[in-house]
């Protein structure tokens, strides 16, 4: 029998064999367990530096230099036709156009200078071209021709695109937007010295400045002509307006239109800018007259910057000053000087403005050709097209690529890569002063329906929105997350305790567009019609607590006794509603008493603080709203893992609770106290939804709390859909998702070594 029992049991070798597997088992798992933990760690760092490196290879062309390269060089196409007094280029950089003196349009391939075409201007017989001058590029290129007699002829160059065989031909042409008969501008028959046009749809106007006769001096004379379309007539008929300016024609070297026809400039040969406003045809009134080069110094080019609100004026001595149009101190329109640039040593043979951008070009007597942008106050490209002096020269519309017509007989085609010029450290950090602006400042201003607008990048009022943003919301948040901390972990009885840390953990749960949503609707209001119950709130509160708790004394100790230790916070719940609801109602009483009324209006006339509905104390409180678990949660962890050790032998050491919490429990539990305050203040900088819904999103600078604000994160949302891929706009954004990136990376290093010295200051204790 006992050798059947051993047979039957199992041998020792079967026994251990499966204690080694489970072992075996549990090891796999803890080796799984460590490599997935390294694993996913080392894959949260791959992919934070692949962010980072995909927005800096987006950001990266924004600051590559620009470059202009040599495609051609030939002899000027038809150069028997007569002096060059203008040359154009159309859109695709295919054909270029050249007007010259003899009254020809040659036409001719832009890379090789082959002639495509020949034409004629109307210029009568019997006369000769005295004066000629450009109108604006962008309005399909009119051109004026102030002849010997009095009589000014206006053309149009254009180009038809065509498509036979699936190839891109362009056809140029001519034609007459006022008809071919030369219009009459001067009935005595005195030559046109100096001419210039604005053509527009409706309406065309002409300023042209008249030879000395026998009869008298020259004067300056403006021409309007108004198109009236008859209801019956298949043509429209022309009224024509006729003045004359009230300023000597003697030493006037240049005129210019604005593109609204409604200010003229007058340039004289001392360097004297004339500033007339031409908004009634009929009565032209000066506005501005003054000096704009330096002593000894003459006007040798000037030209429009894009949009007609500025002028690039152009010296001997090479420097080009910009002037634009502000408002004065009587709030009345006058040219003031913006920016310059040295352009050159020599003098400025020539400026050619940009017709996209507020970017442009000159030309020296050296032949050397810079391009600059007026915004970024940068030089883009400055390059020596030619040993002989430039006697034309002119930007393709699309800015990449010149043509240069130099004195030797020689066309010189340049390529041009300049995406984005209008990015500079200045533009980006610095006060610009802008077009139409009093003065230079900090603008955030991207697109407009406007073709000739002036982009504002400067992302200073984003980061200032940002900051503005997360500071007043951790003024919230701060102060309600860590006392509320601090009384759950170390106060509170346990049993409350497990109500109140999950309930207020669920607030981080709620989506922040809801938040948002109900912060632009609804708190935004309430807080504009109760602002003074808000700080009458803030008074009244903590006056009610400190009442409550003073009579808590003389209640009856029986009744106490009856709460047990770290329950008494819930009765702190009615008393602070209603001390709530009390002072919303004495403040209106309060505020119709003190400040007449409205607190608003108060601000504003006796402070000078204006008071926007969505506003930086509206994000303060719905942001703080949602700042607040995170830091709570992380908060209260870290005081209520203090060991009980420590606040025990405390306690038996003769301190009291406060004592304890103080100098034992919070100096133990701060580096977990602070990791939760720069959680929180990394989410409110990186939040968006609330800032979005809950301000004006307007991006100005204003410290005050009653102003609206714009954030980096909140700009990028809003924006990113509308950019244009690999523009400079949508560049610019990624910039502010890299500035963004790069603040809370470097914030939160600095954080984690704070961090850890307190950790290994008051690890001893």
């Amino acid at each position: 029998m006992s050798e059947l029992n051993t047979s039957i049991k199992s041998p020792p070798s079967i026994r251990i064999s499966s204690g080694e597997y489970h072992q075996r088992w549990r090891l796999i798992k803890d080796a799984l367990a460590r490599y997935g933990v390294v694993a996913g760690g080392l894959g949260v760092i791959v992919a934070i530096v692949l962010i980072f490196f995909y927005l800096l290879y987006v950001v990266y062309p924004l600051f590559i230099s620009a470059t202009a390269k040599p495609v051609s060089e030939y002899a000027v196409p038809e150069q028997a036709l007569g002096n060059t007094l203008l040359l154009e280029m159309e859109e695709q950089n295919e054909v270029g156009a050249r007007f010259t003196d003899s009254g020809q349009v040659v036409f001719f391939e832009a890379a090789t200078g082959k002639t495509i075409l020949t034409q004629a201007v109307a210029i009568p017989e019997g006369t000769h071209i005295a004066s000629f001058a450009q109108g604006s590029p962008i309005n399909e290129g009119a051109v004026i021709y102030g002849l010997s007699d009095g009589r000014a002829v206006i053309a149009k160059h254009q180009y038809k695109v065509t498509y036979p065989n699936n190839v891109r031909v362009i056809t140029p042409s001519l034609k007459y937007p006022l008809g071919e008969q030369p219009l009459v501008l001067d009935d005595s028959g005195a030559a046109l010295e100096k001419i210039a046009v604005k053509v527009g749809e409706n309406a065309t106007t002409i300023v042209a400045k008249t030879a000395d006769t026998p009869q008298g001096p020259g004067k300056i004379r403006l021409i309007n002509f108004q198109k009236e379309q008859s209801l019956f007539a298949d043509e429209a008929a022309l009224t024509r307006t006729d003045s004359v300016l009230e300023q000597s024609a003697a030493g006037i070297a240049g005129i210019l239109i604005d593109k609204d026809e409604s200010n003229l400039y007058l340039i004289s040969n001392d360097g004297q800018l004339g500033f007339f406003d031409i908004s009634d045809k009929s009565s032209p009134a000066i506005r501005q007259q003054q000096n704009v080069v330096d002593a000894g110094q003459k006007i040798t080019s000037v030209a429009f910057l894009n949009g007609d609100l500025s002028l690039m004026i152009g010296d001997s001595s090479g420097l080009v000053s910009q002037w634009s149009m502000v408002k004065d101190k009587l709030n009345r329109p006058a040219m003031q000087k913006t920016r310059s640039f040295k352009v050159s040593d020599k003098a400025v043979v020539s400026i050619n403005a940009e017709q996209r951008r507020k970017g442009f070009m000159t030309t020296d007597a050296d032949g050397i050709v810079g391009i600059y942008h007026s915004t970024a106050e940068r030089q883009m490209i400055k390059e020596r097209v030619s040993d002989a002096l430039p006697t034309a020269a002119v930007l393709s519309p699309r800015a990449n690529a010149l043509l240069v017509q130099s004195a030797d007989g020689k066309m010189h085609f340049w390529h041009i890569d300049n995406e984005h010029p209008e990015v500079s450290i200045k533009s980006l950090w610095q006060k610009v002063w802008y077009e139409s602006y009093p003065k230079p400042d900090y603008i955030w201003q991207s697109s407009s329906a406007n073709s000739d607008f002036e982009p504002k990048y400067s992302l200073t009022p984003l980061v200032f929105g940002t900051l503005k943003a997360a500071f007043y919301a951790m003024l919230v948040a701060m102060p309600l997350a860590l006392m509320g901390a601090i009384y759950t972990a170390y106060f509170m009885a346990p049993r409350m305790r497990q109500y109140v840390k999950p309930s207020i953990e669920i607030m981080g749960a709620l989506p922040t567009v809801i938040l948002g949503f109900l912060a632009g609707l609804w708190l935004a209001p309430f807080m504009e019609e109760h602002l003074a119950g808000l700080f009458v709130m803030l008074m009244i509160i903590p006056v009610g607590v400190m009442l409550f708790a003073f009579a808590w004394q003389f209640v009856p100790k029986a009744i106490a006794h009856n709460l047990s230790g770290g329950w008494d916070a819930a009765l702190l719940i009615p008393i602070i509603l209603l001390s709530g609801w009390f002072a919303f109602k004495v403040s209106v009483p309060l505020e119709a008493f003190l400040f007449h009324g409205s607190l608003r209006d108060w601000f504003k006339t006796e402070l000078g603080i204006g008071y926007d509905q969505r506003n930086a104390l509206v994000v303060g409180v719905a942001m703080g709203f949602a700042v607040i678990p995170t830091i709570f949660s992380i908060a209260e962890d870290a005081i209520f893992s203090v060991p009980k050790h420590l606040t025990v032998g405390s306690l038996a050491l003769g301190a009291t609770p406060w004592q304890t919490m103080v100098r034992v429990v919070l100096l133990t539990a701060s580096p977990g106290i602070f990791s939760a305050v720069m959680i929180g203040f990394g989410r409110a900088v990186g939040e968006t939804m609330i800032v979005l819904m809950a301000t004006g999103n307007t991006p100005v600078m204003d410290l005050s709390v009653f102003q609206g604000l714009r954030t980096l994160a909140a700009n990028i949302a809003v924006e990113m859909p509308e950019s244009e891929v690999d523009s400079t706009h949508y560049r610019v954004l990624f910039l502010a998702a890299l500035v963004l990136f790069m603040f809370t990376f470097v914030f939160n290093t600095l954080a984690e070594v704070i961090r850890q010295r307190l950790r290994e200051k008051y690890s001893s204790l």
